[in-house]
């Protein structure tokens, strides 16, 4: 233990007595531009890299400006390089056609890569479910792997509940919302792809999640021939048989055939072409009465011309 405390003083010694600059340029010197087909992508990276209205953007502003903030890369040891955090930047670069990227090169174990990968997407403006989900889940798994690891100052392993409290103070979210959403990895594609989509919502599909992938797949098969999603109120219905052994898929077919309030029919109106209707003396708060008096007006009409016809 004197040896390793013996290192560490000395390693802060040597920060205190080096300069500014002489730390930019030891930084400086591990920014190269490293060709494209050297870099791989993160094993099982979260984020999804979209081609979209922002990567165009992002592609014009390379061409122009080139890459302003570098890439972030760790070297295998096969002698080619994992990409930590700049894969839409990879790719802009590709689209862009250039050959290289301009990375800064990284000395970090897979656990501490994962952190950063992890840390450097939560700036995006937004993030899927799904990609919360599979990024906390990798974040915590690396966390605690370091959390039983030997603290390098005084060598004692850190709990595995600070892991899940750091990452709730880091991320800005409670642990039990962090666990929910961690939950959705054990959602089958089609679920997980209903809840990015806003179909299904949280609570929900956490109550989904604790199902096989028999019965989850059952419930897609309801979704699509019902073209109705299951209430958290269904939902909780579905576990509670599937933990007793008694969620066949005629029990599934039984709960997700059930009317909810919430998807019931309903007629939707386009409110501007509907205001263009009413006349500009009556106020908006009336506009419901307006348009059934003009239907009960109008079902008159028709039933007056149908008896014309008819004579």
């Amino acid at each position: 233990m004197a040896g390793r405390k013996s290192d560490f003083t000395l390693t802060k010694l040597d920060d205190l007595f080096s300069t500014q600059e002489q730390r930019d340029e030891e930084k400086l010197s591990k920014i190269r531009d490293i060709p494209l087909t050297e870099i791989d992508d993160f094993p099982d990276h979260p984020f999804k890299v979209r081609d979209d209205e922002d990567m165009a953007q992002l592609i014009e502003s390379i061409k122009e400006r080139g890459v302003i903030t570098p890439a972030t890369v760790r070297q295998k040891e096969d002698g080619r390089y994992e990409l930590i955090s700049g894969h839409r930047r990879k790719r802009a670069c590709e689209l862009a056609g250039f050959d290289t990227l301009r990375c800064e090169v990284v000395e970090l174990n897979r656990d501490e890569a994962t952190i950063l990968m992890v840390e450097s997407n939560y700036q995006r403006s937004q993030i899927l479910p799904s990609e919360k989900a599979y990024a906390y889940k990798m974040r915590l798994e690396a966390m605690k792997r370091q959390a039983g690891r030997p603290n390098k100052d005084n060598l004692v392993p850190v709990g595995q509940n600070f892991s899940r409290e750091e990452l709730a103070t880091q991320s800005g979210e409670s642990q039990t919302q962090i666990q929910r959403y961690i939950r959705l990895t054990n959602l089958v594609p089609e679920l997980l792809d209903y809840v990015d989509e806003g179909r299904i919502k949280m609570r929900p599909a956490v109550e989904l999640s604790f199902l096989d992938e028999d019965s989850q797949r059952d419930v897609v098969d309801e979704i699509d021939l019902n073209d109705a999603t299951p209430s958290h109120d269904q939902t909780i219905r579905m576990r509670k048989f599937f933990e007793e052994g008694k969620l066949t898929t005629e029990a599934i077919q039984a709960i997700m055939s059930e009317e909810k309030p919430n998807q019931r029919e309903k007629i939707v109106l386009r409110g501007d072409r509907v205001r263009q209707l009413i006349p500009k003396n009556i106020p908006i708060s009336q506009t419901e009465d307006f348009v059934c008096k003009a239907l009960e007006h109008y079902n008159k009409f028709l039933r007056s011309r149908a008896d014309r016809d008819s004579r």
